[in-house]
């Protein structure tokens, strides 16, 4: 659908039972705060609340503690019943606003006009509630009924198609495609895709569900492939075996404390995740902490952040590793770029380029050497440097060697060349990906499974890994 089809159903929508929900929540909200304000005062504001729809919730009630107060003739006892009176009310129209909220809440995001932010605060009030679990619940429940909703009536319409001319029958169903995700398209509209005129069935492709079936399939069977290359030293030795530089790095890790004064290395956390408690030591009293984008002038300073960083939970345990400082200009002390290729099995996808320092920016590229936007880091004005045909090709090359249908290989650009950092199997946050990007990797993602097949079948054989495996067996 185009965005002005969209815009013009979000316009002729109507404003739905959310909206009166919205304005009896706002009258209730407003009848408590006035009915506590006169509760404060005399009893001139009683007999106003007396004409209030509250009032007559407790009329019953109201009748006995009057005829108790005539019976006793006791004034002091009259005034206690009507304070009693006064509290009871107050506890019914709180009720009655609960209620509301509660109900508007559900309704909630069901609201066409309904803004992120807006629905990210009905959410964070929900947690200071101590109601989100159960709100969480509600949700649940409502979405999958939604969404039956929702397809039902899609499949209903599809068919609606079925006799029509094949022209007619098409068009409608690739419009009917983009309301489904990928398994819940139905069979009859798969089917078309599979006739000598066929429709695309580009809804079909996702890389974000294709890896998470990957790691589902990680929780069944306890490994995959890719997975072993997830290890930082045997991801090294992997790449030494196909003689592509590495880092040096210890083979220890260190306590806080026992992180011996050293320059010309990268302090890591053994592990961590992006650039958390990462620090460059040029020289003792010129070390960068890479995360804050400080500059720290002495060892102590640099012992006393790294101690923060454990307390604050951003480096989860005191283990640390050192590594080699790579420089991608050595006179200007510049730290290398991070260059993160999106490999399927012998296909080089998209490109990530980041500059850590002295500010974080993020740069895409396609293979082909063209920027693009992914709908992640697409604030950053970066235009980065791109990388070489030579880079691209050592990428996708070192990816044939691994029987996986996906994986990211990271290096660092220093002034040499190209420097391997690590193996990401999964990305963090793979989610963020925009729509088109997540269909266009999604197809790349099944390309690469049927090579892989493909190769399989044939008896290809994965020396070098298979190699690694041989000598991490104990």
């Amino acid at each position: 659908m185009t965005d002005n089809h969209d815009q013009e159903k979000q316009q002729t929508s109507p404003q739905g039972e959310e909206q009166a929900y919205l304005k009896h929540m706002i009258q209730v909200e407003a009848e408590v705060a006035k009915k506590e304000q006169e509760l404060k005062q005399n009893h001139k504001e009683i007999k106003q609340l007396q004409q209030s729809k509250a009032w007559k919730y407790t009329a019953p009630l109201r009748k006995i503690k009057a005829l108790v107060s005539r019976i006793t003739g006791n004034k002091e006892e009259a005034d206690k019943h009507l304070l009693e009176i006064e509290q009871e009310t107050k506890q019914v129209l709180q009720r009655e606003l609960e209620a509301t909220k509660e109900q508007l809440a559900e309704v909630m995001l069901d609201d066409r006009y309904m803004k992120s932010h807006e629905t990210l605060k009905v959410v964070k009030e929900q947690k200071q509630e101590g109601k989100l679990l159960e709100y969480i619940t509600k949700l649940v429940q409502q979405k999958r009924q939604h969404e039956t909703n929702y397809n039902e009536a899609l499949r209903y319409a599809a068919r609606t198609w079925m006799n029509d001319k094949p022209e007619y029958r098409k068009l409608a169903y690739r419009e009917i495609l983009e309301g489904f995700q990928v398994e819940e398209i139905p069979e009859f509209l798969i089917r078309e895709g599979l006739t000598d005129n066929p429709i695309p069935l580009t809804p079909a492709a996702s890389y974000r569900a294709s890896l998470n079936m990957r790691m589902r399939k990680l929780q069944l069977t306890g490994a995959l492939p890719e997975m072993l290359l997830d290890e930082k030293q045997a991801a090294y030795q992997f790449m030494k075996q196909m003689n592509v530089r590495v880092p040096w790095t210890t083979e220890e890790t260190y306590r806080l404390k026992d992180i011996p004064e050293k320059t010309g290395i990268v302090i890591k956390p053994a592990n961590g995740a992006g650039s958390r408690g990462v620090y460059l030591v040029y020289a003792l009293d010129d070390i960068i902490d890479v995360k804050r984008l400080k500059k720290l002038e002495r060892w102590g300073k640099l012992k006393e952040t790294m101690q923060k960083d454990l307390q604050s939970g951003m480096v989860e345990a005191d283990s640390w590793y050192m590594e080699e400082l790579i420089l991608e200009n050595k006179e200007k002390k510049t730290p290398a770029s991070d260059i993160k290729f999106y490999c399927f099995y012998g296909k080089v996808g998209l490109i990530l380029e980041i500059i850590r320092y002295p500010e974080l920016k993020y740069c895409w590229w396609t293979a082909d050497g063209e920027r693009v936007k992914t709908g992640k880091y697409e604030d950053d004005p970066y235009k980065g440097k791109g990388v070489t045909v030579a880079e691209i090709e050592l990428a996708a090359e070192i990816s044939t060697e691994i029987p996986a249908p996906f994986i990211r290989i990271d290096f660092l650009k220093s002034e040499e060349g190209l420097v391997f950092g690590e193996f990401t199997p999964k990305p963090g946050n793979y989610d963020e990906f925009d729509e088109r990007t997540d269909r266009w990797l999604g197809d790349l993602f099944l390309e690469a499974e049927s090579r892989l097949t493909e190769d399989l079948v044939a008896g290809k054989k994965f020396s070098d890994y298979e190699k690694l495996k041989e000598n991490l067996t104990p």
